[in-house]
């Protein structure tokens, strides 16, 4: 496995080093730690190998964490927002990820965007969006939003639910509501800017 994982990644720094004119594609912590893994490959040491891979990918996770944040909407008229947060874990916990999210609040309304990239949950939510069944037995309609499908799910006698869509086979969205109106839901979950998501 880490032989395998060396290779990869000796492919990958062929690729970074300079073009013309000495230009570069990157030259942060990220390349520095994957060329220090290489470098405990070729010495033999494979728990330092393995253990600055693993670091690698974390610091690419947290940057593309960063990066999620900016696809978060700007409040809509009339309400407020929290800051943007992120957190990337390792595949160690629950098999890992990228999350970010913001909360934006009027009144006593509260609508929470969350978008989530590289989990295995996204798996049994795309097996509910290509099933209307599965939909349905959730309590949840089928719904296009942005050319995208989604599953809503709203209680009237709650004042509140949650919009989930796949985007990518890659990144999952889910807006979620208490106090609110449905269509505050569906303007919030139509304000992500899917185009640069669709980049992801």
């Amino acid at each position: 496995m880490i032989q395998t994982l060396c290779r990869a990644l000796l492919f990958f720094l062929a690729i970074m080093v300079p073009g013309p004119g000495g230009a570069t594609v990157t030259g942060d912590d990220v390349l520095a730690t994957i060329q220090q893994a290489v470098r405990q490959y070729e010495q033999g040491d494979y728990a330092g190998a393995a253990s600055n891979l693993e670091y690698a990918a974390q610091l690419v996770r947290q940057k593309k964490s960063e990066k999620l944040k900016q696809v978060l909407p700007p409040p809509l008229a009339g309400w407020e927002a929290g800051p943007a947060t992120a957190q990337a874990v390792g595949t160690a916990v629950f098999g890992g990820g990228v999350t970010v999210s913001r909360t934006y609040t009027r009144d006593s309304s509260q609508v929470t965007i969350e978008i989530v990239s590289d989990s295995p949950v996204l798996q049994s939510v795309m097996m509910m969006l290509n099933n209307p069944m599965f939909a349905g037995a959730s309590g949840g309609v089928l719904q296009m939003i942005h050319g995208h499908q989604a599953i809503v799910k709203y209680s009237e006698a709650d004042h509140g639910g949650d919009i989930s869509m796949v985007i990518g086979n890659q990144l999952m969205v889910t807006v979620r509501g208490e106090r609110v109106g449905l269509q505050d839901l569906l303007a919030y979950a139509g304000a992500v800017d899917f185009t640069a998501l669709d980049r992801y």
